[in-house]
């Protein structure tokens, strides 16, 4: 499993979820071919195909629904479950150097996760697709509401003009689940944000992340904070060596590829 970095230079806090970042629709030239492992060895809530989704039991879930935390990485607020040939990319803010978001590459599609605090009693999901539809209608966008294995999803489109300069759209698809006190959105890019069985591998992994909220009192909509794991960090300065500057978004660090705001 490899971690990368990338940096975004807004500020994002309670922006964030109505200017939501669609993942970019690059990805990293040498991408790595993988087979995608059982359910089982990736320790993922049962499969809801031929049942009724429930998020208590499908995923995505509260650190309270587990029994332990073997087998996950730990990323602060959030922790996924590893995969052969997944690739890491933490994106950095870069004027605070917290680390903003985590995206997910594998097999040339990408799936950005980030995590809000929510109130008991109001869920977010409904107003935040109603304003990614404001948002991608005042870029010249346009959204379409699709029903999903989480519910209703969004597949935003935005103009976006190629290297060769011919003129086309950017897509990306948004999903998202209300959970206790928090809520969790993916986006899928790539061939994963028009294409079903592409999507598969990615959608297993949202299911497959668990959120820890926390018990620090948070407005609706802030990010709940991320971090390196301890193991990328140790590594990364074994790599750089002395020189290297703080761990969450010290320099030197290469710069990844960036996410594309929508908004």
């Amino acid at each position: 499993m490899a971690f990368g970095f990338g940096k975004k230079n807004k500020n994002s806090s309670e922006e964030s979820a109505a200017n939501s970042a669609a993942a970019s629709a690059e990805t990293a030239d040498e991408a790595q071919d993988s087979t995608q492992a059982p359910t089982a060895l990736l320790n993922l809530p049962p499969d809801p195909a031929d049942t009724a989704y429930d998020r208590a039991v499908h995923g995505p879930l509260d650190i309270s629904e587990i029994e332990n935390t073997d087998g996950y990485v730990d990323l602060g607020a959030l922790m996924v479950t590893p995969q052969e040939g997944l690739s890491l990319r933490l994106e950095v803010e870069e004027n605070t150097q917290r680390v903003i978001a985590v995206t997910l590459d594998l097999n040339g599609s990408s799936l950005q996760l980030q995590a809000f605090a929510a109130s008991r009693s109001e869920p977010l999901w409904r107003d935040i697709r109603e304003q990614i539809g404001l948002s991608v209608g005042s870029q010249g966008g346009e959204i379409e509401i699709l029903d999903g294995t989480f519910g209703k999803e969004v597949l935003a489109k935005v103009p976006a003009q190629s290297d060769d300069g011919s003129k086309g759209f950017r897509v990306a698809r948004f999903i998202g689940v209300d959970g206790p006190r928090w809520f969790l959105r993916g986006v899928l890019g790539g061939a994963a944000a028009v294409d079903g069985e592409a999507a598969l591998a990615l959608e297993d992994l949202f299911r497959g992340v668990v959120v820890i909220r926390g018990e620090v009192p948070l407005p609706p909509r802030d990010l709940l904070l991320l971090r390196l794991p301890k193991d990328a960090v140790t590594a990364a300065q074994a790599a750089a060596g002395p020189d290297m500057g703080p761990a969450q978004g010290g320099s030197p660090l290469e710069r990844g590829p960036e996410i594309t705001t929508i908004g």
